[in-house]
């Protein structure tokens, strides 16, 4: 009888540039070296970038369902209590499926941010907003901006906002929201497809916030086992990643709309759309790979030809980024290194503190933890897609293996351009 590892050594090594990459993937591994310490890097980040991804998931949905299309929306960004007492769906005693056993409202780390924030004193929210000490929304709203612009990532969602039937519950929505205000309504009149495009945006805003209030939970859990011991090695955190991909993917992705008291339902709940397939592949595609060239690193004159002009070929995401130019929104993400500075574990404080060259290199070495902890969560991706789409890693047909090994090449040929960062995280001195 053949066993599995009789069958894995009758197919060739591979010849891979990062064949020591694929042998890993081949065994049931992550891209990302094995280490205590990559371990407790991506498991700090993990907590450090939950804790404003709570926010971010509400602050979304506020935004989608509530502001809506508010032609002064100054204070989208002031996420009202309800929405701070939002329960997740994947937290706390009535979750629809628990995954984190804390609680269902907003964090208590945040809930205090929120409250006092870098300064640690209560002012006015506004003086805090003001003042810029505050959650970075902007990071978020370019992520969602990204999954906006780089369409067509497969599954149905995308798709629908074309549709007639779409396009008839915007109307809708549109007419109510504007109702009394004849400005508005004659605007609309005159631009239909302008306010029907700001809803399609409005549509991700949705999509995204329902994808992070998943993830929000998975990374506080996953720092809750690390913290207990439960989660030892980088295979076992990526395997955590996995099991949450199937056991969420089904979840629905919608859009609906509350305006003076009633919902309307822009993407209904019953089209069936889910997670995995309508926001999680096209954010790791979107953002993680894709995303866009700063405004002013790179020309977006045709005749410079500094951005490529199939936009298949953008490479601009965390898994490509030179984390060291700071400033701006988006990737490098430069805005969440400052939200998840504020919420660091103590462990990855003193790790810091131990490596870098001052305080301002915090943020530069938070980047550079946070690129490593997005390699782990995109093996996830890779591995959930080989289970669902290949054949188990045991497989004792070694066409099957070969298969396996095919797929794990595609996947890492995306690495080999001289942007990407795959060559540095398998070094620990990457900092």
């Amino acid at each position: 009888m053949t066993t599995a590892t009789d069958a894995q050594t009758r197919i060739p090594a591979s010849t891979h540039e990062f064949a020591d990459v694929v042998q890993r993937l081949e065994a049931g591994g992550s891209m990302l070296p094995d280490t205590p310490e990559n371990l407790m890097q991506i498991i700090g980040i993990y907590k450090a970038y939950a804790v404003p991804m709570d926010f971010y998931w509400r602050n979304l949905l506020y935004i989608a369902e509530h502001v809506f299309l508010n032609p002064l929306p100054a204070f989208k960004y002031f996420l009202p209590q309800e929405y701070l007492d939002l329960h997740n769906h994947y937290a706390g005693d009535d979750a629809d499926l628990r995954i984190w056993r804390g609680e269902a409202t907003a964090h208590p780390e945040l809930l205090e941010f929120i409250e006092k924030g870098e300064l640690n004193q209560k002012l006015p929210k506004l003086l805090h907003h003001l003042w810029h000490d505050r959650i970075n929304m902007e990071f978020a709203e370019a992520c969602m901006r990204s999954m906006f612009w780089h369409r067509g990532m497969g599954g149905q969602f995308d798709p629908y906002l074309d549709s007639d039937e779409y396009k008839a519950n915007t109307d809708r929505a549109i007419r109510a929201y504007f109702q009394g205000n004849p400005l508005m309504l004659g605007l609309y009149n005159l631009f239909p497809d302008m306010f029907l495009e700001q809803v399609r945006e409005l549509s991700y805003y949705a999509n995204l916030g329902l994808f992070w209030e998943v993830m929000a939970p998975v990374f506080f859990e996953m720092s809750d086992l690390y913290d207990e011991g439960k989660i030892t090695t980088v295979p076992e955190a990526m395997d955590f990643l996995v099991n949450g991909i199937f056991a969420i993917a089904g979840r629905p992705i919608y859009h609906h709309v509350y305006i003076r008291g009633e919902c309307y339902e822009i993407v209904p709940k019953s089209k069936g759309f889910m997670w995995l397939y309508e926001a999680a592949l096209p954010y790791v595609e979107a953002v993680f790979y894709r995303t866009s060239p700063f405004r002013g690193t790179k020309s977006y004159n045709a005749q410079a030809k500094q951005v490529p002009t199939d936009q298949t070929e953008f490479h601009y995401g965390i898994l490509y980024a030179d984390v060291f130019p700071v400033g701006s929104a988006g990737i490098p993400p430069t805005l969440l290194m400052q939200d998840m500075l504020h919420f660091l574990p103590p462990y990855l404080l003193d790790y810091y503190n131990q490596y870098c060259r001052g305080e301002d290199d915090m943020l530069i070495q938070l980047g550079i933890s946070f690129q490593r902890s997005m390699y782990n969560v995109t093996s996830a991706v890779i591995q959930a897609l080989r289970t669902a789409l290949l054949y188990p890693l045991d497989d004792p047909n070694p066409k099957h293996l070969m298969a396996n090994r095919q797929f794990f090449e595609t996947q890492l040929d995306r690495f080999t351009r001289p942007e990407a960062r795959l060559r540095d995280v398998q070094r620990q001195d990457y900092r």
